[in-house]
């Protein structure tokens, strides 16, 4: 049984290689092609590898390297809206004169008149005001006058406080806001840079970007619907948050 096993084993064995010789004697470019492909590749297997390292990245140094120290005065924000602001300040206008009216209107026209009093019938709280009383007369007018006044204070303060441009001086150590005013005349103002303080990130600020300006009330404000012209060098300098108590 083992014989037999061997014979057949030996048989299937003779067959494949001449049958493999075959082949390769038919197609002698295949047979060349494999030589020429193993010993082309054989020099690299034997070759050292090289191994390539990215350079090192230096985490102290920044992103941008702006340089601030500007030649020329640099504009690095603007918003034009001038139509929004004129119809701002003659609403508050508006407003002003029809409550200083109706204060003066009070004033003059509201009489002392005394309460009548009905024996055995009580009258409601608002029947038992007397308008044209001094206390309550001056209180109206006062306070009409203040309502008016107010409204127009409001308005001119928002308007004094919108930059329209912000410009960054020659030498970059200064800025410069220029903001709508009155009866569309622009206001100019100076100031060194370590004096501004911004409160938010340009990034961050979704509406309006405020800003600080040392020994000034309020914030100066910028419309983020405007347009910023230097976006790094604004960053880099009015756009840093200082402290400027």
């Amino acid at each position: 049984m083992s014989n037999l096993l061997n014979i057949t084993v030996n048989a299937t064995a003779n067959i494949f290689r001449a049958s493999t010789c075959r082949l390769l004697h038919r197609t002698p470019f295949a047979t060349q092609t494999l030589k020429q492909s193993f010993t082309s590749k054989a020099p690299l297997l034997n070759k050292p590898l090289i191994t390539l390292r990215a350079p090192a990245r230096n985490r102290s140094s920044p992103v941008f390297d702006v340089n601030t120290n500007v030649t020329k005065d640099v504009i690095l924000f603007k918003y034009e809206n001038p139509k929004y602001y004129n119809v701002l300040n003659i609403f508050g206008l508006c407003q002003f004169v029809f409550w200083t009216y109706l204060s003066h209107f009070a004033f003059t026209t509201l009489k002392d008149a005394p309460v009548q009093e009905i024996p055995g019938e009580e009258l409601a709280w608002y029947q038992q005001i007397n308008l044209g009383e001094n206390k309550y007369r001056n209180g109206i007018t006062t306070i009409c006058f203040l309502i008016g006044y107010g409204i127009l204070c409001a308005s001119w303060m928002y308007t004094l406080r919108s930059v329209r441009y912000l410009i960054l001086r020659k030498g970059g150590k200064d800025v410069a806001f220029v903001t709508y005013g009155p009866f569309n005349k622009n206001r100019i103002m100076t100031v060194p840079l370590k004096c501004v303080s911004a409160q938010e990130s340009r990034e961050l600020a979704r509406n309006q970007l405020p800003i600080k300006v040392k020994n000034r009330s309020l914030y100066y404000v910028l419309d983020m619907r405007g347009e910023f012209k230097n976006p790094q060098l604004f960053d880099y300098t009015a756009g840093l948050k200082r402290r400027v108590d």
